[in-house]
């Protein structure tokens, strides 16, 4: 598949590739010596503005979480995404694209066993204008809700989402929601000098009176794509995900601090249930 980054601009293609089971999500740079491989991993992640970067070895891939959305919300853990830049196709700003390609291609059940990451305590990250709380779950699911406030812009005001997440509803009700900017953000974008190829068909761009020469595939499809990005970035942990998650109008920067929390709580269970071990051993 085919596009242009929304960020650099540069044509960009993108070819999806089958992976032996236990290799996890790798994306492959075919346009540099060597294609060097970056794995979709926590570790590999650094800080950037609005949206999710990975660098390994001096070598990035930008723009990831639509991608990385895609494959998670359906349950495709080992693939090599092979790019030919450093920046994800944008294609209309969503995920659908790339589910279709999926879809299109089909998937193939290994010979091995899906990891789980359990929460096992309650926590809130983030602070009273931001945060993302966590919790077990009664059911063993993986349960997300969104709540979105834009109280000065009434185009987009309040808005909110949830649901228990499965293949079948991502691909139906989260997958289509575009990427969403305000006017005077994407001025100033493109006053920075990014963005130049980005029209107003390519995502959403809200004036006060709503989507410019656009329209809404959902009423709450700001929410929604909110949790298409969290689903994107929770990804990075590597396994599935077995917890509550209600996020307040946080961003990539909260969804990547909750991986760690989940990777800090996954280890302190395995320390305990060793040291368990150790104590009936004795």
């Amino acid at each position: 598949m085919a596009g242009f980054g929304f960020w650099s601009g540069l044509n960009v293609k993108l070819e999806f590739h089958p992976a032996v089971a236990n290799s996890g999500i790798v994306f492959v740079r075919t346009d540099l010596p060597g294609h060097p491989r970056i794995e979709a991993n926590i570790a590999n992640r650094i800080a950037g503005p609005r949206r999710t970067t990975l660098v390994s070895n001096d070598f990035a891939v930008e723009m990831v979480e639509h991608v990385l959305s895609a494959l998670a919300g359906m349950k495709i853990d080992n693939c090599e995404i092979h790019v030919n830049q450093a920046e994800m196709p944008g294609l209309d700003g969503s995920s659908i694209g790339f589910v279709l390609a999926l879809q299109s291609a089909g998937k193939v059940e290994l010979d091995a066993t899906r990891e789980i990451t359990r929460v096992t305590q309650t926590k809130r990250i983030g602070n009273k204008d931001a945060w993302i709380e966590i919790a077990p779950a009664e059911n063993q699911s993986f349960e997300l809700e969104y709540l979105l406030d834009y109280p000065d812009h009434a185009a987009i005001g309040k808005q909110h989402w949830e649901m228990i997440l499965t293949s079948a509803d991502y691909c139906e009700q989260i997958a289509p929601a575009r990427t969403f900017v305000l006017d005077t953000e994407a001025e100033q974008l493109r006053a920075d000098g990014l963005g130049a190829r980005v029209g107003y068909q390519d995502l959403l761009v809200f004036d006060q009176y709503g989507p410019i020469e656009n329209e809404l595939r959902y009423d709450n499809e700001c929410a929604r794509h909110k949790m298409l990005d969290m689903i994107g970035d929770f990804s990075l942990i590597g396994t599935d995900i077995v917890g509550k998650f209600t996020a307040y109008k946080t961003g990539h920067r909260l969804n990547s601090q909750v991986v760690v929390e989940l990777l800090r709580q996954s280890a302190d269970a395995t320390e305990e249930q060793q040291s368990n071990k150790r104590r009936l051993s004795a």
